[in-house]
């Protein structure tokens, strides 16, 4: 086939695109393996395997905060003293004079 008449074809078909004429409809097939149902406001089938998988991560990762925070508090604390509050005046905690009103 000429380049003239790919050309043609190409132009044919953009016109039947733009006066909406015949196209075709085409439906994919996926790949031979099993596929899962669409469920419409019903939970997922979960198998055994996927929630022994969860559980197995979710409790690595609790085993993994709770022991940094009680071998590394300053983590999460931070790493300096706490303020001691008591020591505060009341100019620095906002708070207005008693004499004023």
């Amino acid at each position: 086939m000429s380049s003239f008449g790919r050309v043609l074809g190409v132009l044919r078909g953009s016109t039947q695109l733009l006066r909406g004429g015949p196209q075709k409809i085409m439906t994919r097939k996926a790949s031979g393996g099993p596929h899962i149902e669409p469920q419409y406001r019903q939970y997922p089938q979960v198998t055994k395997k996927q929630m022994l998988e969860s559980e197995l991560i979710s409790g690595a990762m609790w085993f993994w905060i709770l022991w940094h925070m009680w071998h590394d508090p300053d983590a999460v604390l931070g790493h300096f003293p706490w303020p001691d509050a008591s020591a505060w005046t009341d100019e620095e905690l906002g708070i207005p004079a008693d004499d004023e009103e």
